[in-house]
């Protein structure tokens, strides 16, 4: 029993020692360039209506925010992380073995990946099947045969002779992007479990349908366009007939330069998200180390703006920015947990 108080009061001290060693007066927020824009309204609205500091929001995107974030707790590391995705295990576990145990997993709201052009150009409606088709590294042979093969496909008319006689040619996110993660477990996995042998490998070689279904080609048809969401407009803007990846909440507030394709015939619009008929949606987080709270000025008043009915409810400011919110019962939940600082498990 004493070297079980020793040691929690050594941790203790240690703890201490790390927040002691420097002050900090402002939370810290790193992660996902899809959040970014809402965590940014929600900070500046914080800091105006209270005598906070305005937090410091950076767009890292969802993998960076996850490594600066799980690097340890104390004032040189982050305090809150953004996430347009859930946190991965290994992400979890990597947070836990340096120290950030306890983590207050907070829902927001959801968004579409939007399959966008520059409105100069015409609109598509793709399938998922010809999104897997158009960007997996590899694909079903044409011959018919249940093989796989190096993509061969060059233009979308390659693919569908109904679409247009265009080199294809995407401008996606990087691996550290939790849209990217979404978008090849969303677009180009459901697009290859409409292969029926394909799907099967789910149940005989986990690892090879993943791999299959997730992997990205790479000569030259996807080209990686940073974390940065206007620099992808701009190249839409000077190469009509590129397209483009990137979060719905994006395309609402650029709808004057870029358009979104259609997916199996649903536009990506508020209501076709929100109703699940869009097939490429992904829920969006922010995870906070619940040991920062109380020791970083204001982290439970932010926490309570951010989950408060006027910004993330139904007719949240939030919905204003693009974000879809979620039902009554689950930001109700939502609300609790933050209230209560729960923290999450895996």
């Amino acid at each position: 029993m004493k070297k079980t108080l020793m040691i929690a009061t050594l941790a203790a001290t240690a703890l201490g020692a790390q927040f002691a060693t420097a002050a900090r007066d402002y939370i810290s927020v790193v992660g996902s360039s899809t959040v970014y824009p809402f965590s940014t309204v929600v900070a500046e609205r914080f800091g105006k209506s209270t005598n906070y500091k305005t937090p410091k929001i950076e767009s890292t995107g969802t993998g960076g925010g996850m490594k600066l974030f799980c690097q340890g707790v104390g004032v040189a590391n982050p305090d809150i992380t953004n996430a347009s995705r859930r946190i991965k295990s290994s992400e979890f576990e990597m947070c836990q073995k340096n120290g950030v145990r306890d983590i207050i997993e907070v829902l927001i709201g959801y968004d579409g990946i939007v399959i966008g052009n520059s409105v100069e150009s015409p609109q598509l409606d793709l399938t998922l099947k010809e999104l897997f088709l158009a960007l997996a590294a590899e694909v079903p042979n044409p011959d018919g045969s249940e093989t796989l093969v190096k993509n061969p496909y060059k233009t979308w008319k390659d693919i569908n002779p109904t679409l247009p006689n265009y080199k294809i040619e995407v401008l996606g996110p990087p691996p550290t992007s939790g849209t990217r993660d979404a978008f090849q477990e969303l677009a180009l996995e459901g697009g290859c479990d409409s292969i029926a042998w394909i799907k099967a490998l789910k149940d005989s070689d986990k690892d090879l349908h993943k791999k299959v279904c997730r992997t990205v080609r790479e000569d030259g048809p996807f080209i990686e366009a940073g974390e940065n969401d206007n620099l992808i407009v701009q190249k839409l803007n000077a190469n009509k007939r590129a397209l483009g990846i990137f979060g719905f909440s994006f395309l609402d507030q650029n709808s004057d330069k870029i358009q979104g394709s259609l997916i199996g015939g649903n536009p990506p619009e508020f209501e076709t998200i929100a109703d699940g008929s869009y097939p490429v949606s992904r829920p969006l987080y922010f995870y906070v180390k619940k040991d920062h709270i109380g020791t970083i000025p204001g982290m439970q008043e932010y926490l309570a703006e951010f989950t408060s009915e006027a910004a993330f409810g139904e007719e949240g400011y939030l919905s204003e920015k693009g974000m879809i919110p979620l039902g009554d019962a689950e930001r109700a939940k939502v609300a609790n947990a933050v209230k209560t600082l729960q923290s999450m498990s895996m």
